[in-house]
């Protein structure tokens, strides 16, 4: 298997970017369209467990924008092949002193494009 195939990596960095600049704008309807569209999509955040492409959108979609905030570090992006990949990152947010957050995403090329297919967010202490 080929791990971090230059031009494959630099597709999904380019997803994850997208993904985090409509996360600050929260732009609910660019965020869900990086989702994949099915019922077999989870995303465990840190109050919620959403199954499903619908779910996650209805809870987009209620959210409130204030406290989206964030900084990212320490993200690392994998390839696998070239229709699948991981990103982790840790963030911060102001609204939030004392805590760092963990994202992680699994990402799967599909005839649309790259898209999340399974998502985990969770906030600790920072250590």
């Amino acid at each position: 298997m080929d791990v971090n195939l230059p031009d494959v990596k630099a597709e999904v960095e380019a997803a994850f970017a997208t993904y985090e600049k409509a996360l600050m704008a929260n732009d609910v309807d660019g965020l869900q369209a990086l989702f994949w569209n099915s019922a077999h999509t989870i995303r465990y955040g840190i109050g919620e467990n959403l199954h499903g492409y619908d779910e996650i959108g209805r809870f987009r979609a209620a959210r409130s924008a204030v406290g989206l905030a964030r900084t990212t570090s320490r993200t690392v992006i994998t390839t696998f092949g070239r229709d699948f990949a991981t990103a982790s990152t840790l963030f911060q947010r102001p609204t939030l002193p004392g805590k760092v957050g963990r994202q992680m995403q699994t990402w799967a090329r599909t005839p649309d494009g790259w898209r999340v297919v399974a998502a985990h967010v969770s906030v600790i202490d920072l250590p």
